[in-house]
């Protein structure tokens, strides 16, 4: 049988600022937005972060 995908609907996506971890072994990352502190650190390896962009699904307030 043959079942045709919809076509979905492309999800818009922005240039946006993020923190991202300097430890070489870590790949954590967040969004600028969800974090409090002005110089966060990584929540998982607890070194320093950081400020960079990526091309991210826009997110609805």
């Amino acid at each position: 049988m043959y079942y045709s995908k919809k076509n979905a609907e492309p999800v818009p996506e922005e240039q946006t600022s993020i923190w991202s971890c300097q430890s070489d072994g870590c790949s954590c990352w967040m969004r600028d937005s969800f974090s409090f502190d002005t110089n966060p650190s990584c929540p998982i390896c607890g070194s320093e972060m950081q400020a960079d962009s990526r091309m991210l699904p826009v997110l609805k307030k």
